[in-house]
């Protein structure tokens, strides 16, 4: 792999930058030299050249998983993640006679190994490209065009892709940083036969449910395995009983250190996204509608589901992901609003915004550009704040489980009519595996009646738009303002025959005019409303190319105005590979409270109640009982520690990091972060933001003394420790 250093503008405030500090910071690769000084200081033995090497030790082990994180830890293509990352996996395999979920599943040989699913990737990074100047050059070729900005960036990026895909096996992507300053064309080896090797049971993998989601102190062995496999030929292929493990060039080695408190630790991973660079209205309408609208959504989603499942086990399986990503979500969103009061995050970002308004005033005719692109950011967000309750209606509604499938069908059937090139992104031919995979597995994943009441929530929120908001196409086929008009267009709904897989890929081969011909009352609707979705997509690629002319020209004066404060520039989340690093230390939540760093085997004990989310395995409570520490116990804490914090800088997407000690070893997994830390996303709080990780040697003793899995702890070349 070549990693090619970058020399955009919004970097380059970085050379002449005093020395950055452990905790905040999702550093990107190329900017590890610069930061050799500060990870030096935290504890770090490795050289920071030799993180920059991404196909090294130990970087070459971390691979990303699509919304997680997970790393090579075997010569044999075990992959290590968070046990919520293999979630989906877990969930698809689970009927509630054979429930993975709550039995666990452990594979006694590889040949017991079962499929993730068909969508499930295991990406392996190759190479990263500077490409900022060609993607500028594009974009500026379009001129004024707002919507021929966004159209000549999109037609750009799929040259770009097709070029990089064209040696087979490959799965490339294009990244903006920075609003735009800086493009960079990321490379991976896409493994698409991942398989689930290992997941304890949900009393473990689970332990303390939503209750403990996002709190200190914490108890869960947050962990799972898969493996990955390729063709004979050592190249990536579909599932096939005959294909053999990936034989991967890096993995990590398991910590042969005790990790103790104070200690240098370091996350390579793939974090979501931050607004950490948002303007203060930004920041405003997430604080006062979008967070406390999307979380009440939610819980009420799942108030029908948790309803619905009480008589129909069914629901409770199919339903078990989707039900904990709302719950993650909804709560999530409820502890940002929180801290956002908390640390009087609206009134930060005012007066950092107003300080960099007033830096470019006393600027000059220098200065006018970028305020000229803040004034024009305002007015973009006052657009999308106008249709802001239509648009999460119609998307909720349309994202139904029947109507999502008619609907993507449906464009599927319009796009294949041009060119692939010309075809919107998520229905090239790259696509249509996903998209295939997804239409087979949909049947896990929805039961009829549950759609059905799903369908009828959204239906009635439509209802109470203001006039201004309502869509003719919507309210045409609905026929009526009243529940009976919404009954009617349910009992209509529920005559589809897309519940079938059958059918389904049937449609997957259809063309556009059987669509317009069908009766078929899912795909009637689809074909009725996509014009005017059409509509509003074209809308919001015009805002999009609004946003490309002014979002970098403000956020290179951001940078420029930090650099003049003496500041390190690090870009936002946006999914692209990461670096951070800290400390493992605990934190004081409020007066008279002193949090520890680390949790212990007793504290599982302490928290048991014989019911979910707090049922231990009988094993687990046997061994901690006995006092069976198969030679996992830490001296200085009596006992094996199970979970630990670090001052990192995380987020979504972090899931299933590698958490790495001071010479690039395993010591743990990142799966969460505390309640005082999730409004870091917006404002980082480093005196609260902290790391939530689950120890090694927890996972370790849960392999050894809880559900055994020898012949995994082996192939880790850590047989067990007595």
């Amino acid at each position: 792999m070549r990693l090619r250093l970058l020399t955009a503008p919004v970097l380059a405030a970085l050379a002449a930058a005093p020395a950055a500090w452990a905790g905040e910071g999702m550093w990107v690769p190329q900017q590890l030299p610069e930061i050799a000084g500060p990870l030096k200081q935290a504890g770090l033995k490795l050289s920071p050249q030799q993180l920059a090497d991404l196909t090294g030790d130990p970087m070459g082990a971390v691979v990303a998983l699509g919304g997680c994180t997970a790393s090579f830890v075997s010569p044999g293509g075990l992959v290590v993640t968070n046990h919520h990352c293999a979630y989906g996996a877990i969930q698809l395999n689970s009927t509630p006679e054979n429930n993975l979920i709550r039995d666990g599943f452990n594979a006694p040989t590889a040949a017991d190994e079962v499929s993730a699913g068909p969508n499930a990737r295991v990406f392996v990074l190759d190479e990263i490209t500077d490409v900022t100047r060609e993607a500028k050059a594009a974009i500026a070729a379009a001129g004024d065009d707002a919507l021929a900005r966004t159209k000549a960036l999109e037609a750009f990026e799929k040259q770009l892709i097709a070029g990089c895909e064209a040696e087979a096996g490959f799965r490339c992507r294009l990244y903006s940083f920075s609003g735009g300053n800086t493009y960079r064309l990321f490379k991976n080896l896409e493994i698409r036969d991942v398989r689930l090797a290992y997941a304890p049971p949900g009393s473990v993998g689970k332990f303390g449910g939503d209750i403990d989601n996002w709190m200190w102190p914490r108890h869960t062995g947050d962990f799972a395995f898969y493996r990955a496999y390729v063709g004979k030929d050592g190249k990536p292929a579909a599932y096939s009983p005959d294909n053999v493990p990936f034989k991967p060039k890096r993995w990590l080695k398991i910590a042969d250190k005790p990790l103790g408190e104070g200690d240098f630790v370091m996350v390579a991973g793939y974090p979501g996204s931050t607004n950490r660079y948002a303007l203060a209205a930004e920041f405003d309408n997430t604080a006062q509608w979008t967070y406390p609208t999307i979380a009440r959504h939610f819980r009420n989603q799942i108030a029908l589901v948790e309803a619905a499942g009480k008589a129909n086990p069914e629901i409770q399986v199919r339903y078990a992901s989707s039900m904990a990503g709302w719950n993650n979500t909804s709560k999530n969103y409820t502890g940002q609003l929180e801290g956002f009061q908390r640390i009087d995050a609206a009134g930060q970002k005012q007066a950092e915004e107003a300080a960099v308004l007033a830096w470019l005033k006393g600027q000059g005719a220098k200065g006018t550009a970028a305020l000229d692109a803040h004034a024009r950011l305002i007015a973009l967000l006052e657009q999308t704040q106008a249709t802001r309750e239509r648009d999460l209606a119609l998307s909720m509604f349309n994202n139904t489980a029947m109507l999502g499938a008619a609907s993507q069908l449906y464009r599927l059937s319009i796009e294949r009519e041009k060119p692939n090139a010309e075809r919107e992104s998520g229905y090239q031919e790259r696509d249509l595996p996903a998209i295939e995979g997804s239409l087979k597995q949909l049947e896990r994943r929805y039961v009829p009646a549950m759609d059905r009441q799903l369908q009828e929530y959204w239906l009635n929120e439509y209802l109470k738009l203001p006039a201004a908001q309502r869509v003719a196409a919507v309210d045409q086929w609905l026929g009526g303002n009243d529940a009976a008009a919404v009954k009617r267009a349910l009992d209509r709904l529920a005559g589809t025959k897309l519940g079938s897989t059958e059918e389904r890929l049937k449609w997957f081969a259809a063309d556009r005019a059987a669509f317009e011909a069908s009766d078929d009352p899912a795909i009637r609707y689809a074909v009725a409303v996509m014009p005017t979705l059409l509509q509003l997509e074209q809308e919001r690629k015009t805002r999009a190319g609004e946003n490309l002319a002014a979002r970098p020209v403000y956020l290179q004066a951001l940078a420029d105005y930090k650099k003049s404060q003496g500041k390190f520039v690090y870009p936002d989340a946006n999914l692209s590979l990461r670096i951070t690093f800290g400390n493992v230390t605990g934190y004081v939540p409020r007066d008279g409270v002193k949090y520890t760093p680390f949790t212990t085997l007793e504290g599982v004990v302490a928290k048991e109640t014989g019911e979910d989310p707090f049922d231990s395995p009988k094993a687990l409570l046997e061994a901690v009982a006995a006092q069976r520490h198969g030679g996992l116990a830490d001296e200085r804490l009596g006992s094996v520690p199970v979970n630990f914090l670090a001052d990192l800088d995380i987020t979504g997407g972090n899931s299933g990091s590698p958490v790495l000690d001071a010479h690039g070893r395993l010591v743990g997994l990142a799966f969460d972060g505390n309640w005082e830390s999730v409004a870091s996303n917006w404002v980082f709080d480093p005196t609260m933001t902290r790391m939530i990780s689950v120890d090694q040697r927890y996972m370790r003793w849960i392999m050894q003394e809880v559900f055994p899995a020898p012949q995994l702890l082996k192939e880790m070349n850590v047989a067990p420790a007595r």
